[in-house]
């Protein structure tokens, strides 16, 4: 996955960047009609900023404030981390359900709300296992974007001169 970004600043190692928020319903044909879009269109276009260490491959380029820089985050990695932040707490969610529902025809609970209340726990139980595999420092430095490289700047046209 990759994503352009303006460097905004420089310190030593750390460069700052800053990359605007896309959202996609702004290419959609269903715009008005839609409240995703209706959202989408009250919300302001929003920034993300961020601050990295330069690559050692990158010790021979230059960067400076204003460059636009390629960004990049391994495909497999977001697949794998979006996979268990979503999907493990939905698991959670439909076993302890399961559970509790053949706790309940086996009248081993007496109630339904408790059957209920043991596939919220379920669901709990799977976001917090989520949290604790995200919140792995190898996970988070795999997660972590890498500038891939530096666009060359462009120039306006309007300020060239005719000499």
């Amino acid at each position: 996955m990759e994503e352009l970004a303006t460097v905004t600043a420089i310190d030593n190692e750390k460069i700052t960047m800053v990359s605007r928020i896309k959202s996609t319903c702004n290419s959609c044909s269903q715009l008005d009609t839609c409240a995703s879009g209706q959202v989408a269109k009250a919300i302001p276009k929003k920034t993300l900023s961020f601050t990295l260490i330069k690559p050692k491959s990158m010790d021979n380029m230059t960067i400076n404030i204003g460059d636009c820089v390629v960004l990049t985050v391994p495909e497999g990695d977001v697949l794998h981390s979006a996979w268990q932040v979503y999907l493990l707490p939905v698991f959670g969610l439909f076993s302890f359900s399961a559970l509790g529902q053949w706790l309940l025809q086996e009248n081993i609970l007496s109630h339904e709300l408790a059957g209920v209340a043991l596939g919220l726990v379920g669901g709990y139980l799977g976001y917090r296992v989520a949290k604790q595999l995200q919140s792995n420092p190898s996970k988070q430095k795999s997660l972590q974007p890498e500038i891939l490289k530096v666009l060359p700047k462009l120039f306006d046209v309007n300020t060239l001169s005719t000499d």
